[in-house]
């Protein structure tokens, strides 16, 4: 049905990216793929090390090399970096398959990221809330450029969400097909 095509997740820190990835990958029968793992395992160091000694700019170099490499596979879902749509170069590899932004309230990010910020470079700072409003104001217009957006509520389950997601994609597969057998 998808012939193959990635799904690529996007969307902020905290959003469920990996969490969702997982289910929907089971859903299409793909491999799930997590850039984030990859990029550490390629460094030999952790995030929170590349942003402390390389910097950002080091940590989305990186990210860039993974994503081109992953793209070269099929029949994966790819679970990205909540930046990696502010680099244009980056959304030439998206493009190569289905763009899903997994968009959830700030409000709710920052409920599930507190406990865990010492892991998240980008907040380390004295208004982690304020901070994650602002770069989601900053990504938000890239964000839009997907192909699917999903809104998801503070109380639906990674199960619900993937289920969901599930009947956007074959909803949004459908007319195509249809179209083929004419």
């Amino acid at each position: 049905m998808l012939n193959g095509t990635n799904i690529f997740l996007i969307g902020m820190m905290g959003a469920g990216k990996s969490t969702i990835g997982k289910l929907l990958a089971q859903k299409v029968h793909y491999n799930f793929v997590d850039t984030d793992p990859l990029i550490e395992q390629c460094a030999g160091k952790s995030i929170p090390e590349i942003f402390a000694n390389e910097g950002e700019d080091s940590f989305r170099d990186l990210e860039q090399q993974i994503l081109s490499q992953v793209s070269a596979y099929t029949r994966l879902v790819v679970a990205t970096g909540g930046g990696i749509v502010m680099r244009s170069l980056n959304w030439s590899h998206l493009h190569d398959g289905i763009v899903v932004w997994i968009d959830v309230p700030v409000e709710v990010l920052y409920d599930r990221l507190k406990t865990e910020s010492e892991h998240r470079p980008l907040l380390q700072t004295e208004d982690p809330l304020q901070r994650l409003n602002d770069i989601y104001e900053q990504r938000r217009d890239r964000y839009a450029q997907a192909d699917i957006s999903i809104m998801v509520n503070a109380n639906e389950t990674p199960e619900a969400v993937s289920d969901r997601l599930f009947d956007m994609i074959l909803n949004r597969l459908e007319p195509d097909r249809l179209k083929h057998d004419h």
